[in-house]
Order: structure tokens, then C-alpha cells, then sequence
């Protein structure tokens, strides 16, 4: 139990219409400093994506998603938010915004692989 570290997450979701406040889970966001990890895991449901609307572009939500992949990596090509440091990051990315695009609340736990845990909330929540 020793061996458990802290870890923060938040749930990434499409709004297609803000005004009407409908969502659903896409995706999950999950930092943890102490194991200086912050992952992204998304996948967005092109049959459920045409329920909630038809105006939207599947291809460039998942371009958008992946630039917040970029974004945890730390890739060259995220620019300045990605050379921030891990907790900066996070919290950017975690930031409350109202676009198409939000995260929920952050969370917290315990867990002893983040990356792990990432995969475990994300097949709870999103599939």
C-alpha cells in the first residue's frame, strides 16, 4: 500500500451544443507528479457523435485531441503550453472551458501505475 501514489484526472467530453448542456464521455485526462506522468486516452464514437449531431467533424475533433496528446508528451510541435511543466500542463488542459471540447471536475486517488490507471478509468467511464 506503501507504494501507492497520488494521481489526478479529469473526464474529456463532447458538447456538441453548448447551449443545451448534453455530453458525453470521449476521453480521460490523468496526471500524477510524483510519478512525473500525464496521459491522455480518447476515442470518440463516430455512431454516437451522429446521435448527438450531424454538424460536427469527427476528423477534426480527433486532430483537436491530438494535439492535447502532443500537449502530455511534450512534443516540439505542441508549442509553448507544452514546454510548461507537467503540472502546468495538466491543469491547462484540465481548465474549465466552455467549447465543444470540456473536461469535468478534477478527481483524485491512489493507484500504483498511472498509466495503468488511465486504461481503468477510461474503460469505465468513456467505452
Amino acid at each position: 500500500m506503501q507504494d501507492r501514489v497520488k494521481y489526478e484526472y479529469a473526464i474529456i467530453r463532447i458538447v456538441p451544443k453548448v447551449e443545451r448542456g448534453e455530453f458525453f464521455n470521449v476521453g480521460v485526462l490523468l496526471f500524477s507528479k510524483s510519478k512525473k506522468f500525464l496521459g491522455v486516452k480518447f476515442h470518440i464514437d463516430p455512431k454516437k457523435l451522429a446521435v448527438f449531431s450531424a454538424d460536427l467533424d469527427l476528423d477534426y475533433l480527433n486532430e483537436y485531441l491530438g494535439a492535447w496528446k502532443l500537449i502530455c508528451e511534450g512534443a516540439p510541435s505542441s508549442g509553448a503550453i507544452g514546454e510548461l511543466e507537467l503540472t502546468d500542463r495538466f491543469r491547462w488542459l484540465a481548465a474549465s472551458r466552455s467549447t465543444i471540447i470540456q473536461t469535468s471536475q478534477t478527481h483524485t486517488g491512489l493507484c500504483h501505475d498511472p498509466e495503468k490507471e488511465l486504461e481503468v478509468i477510461f474503460n469505465k467511464q468513456v467505452v
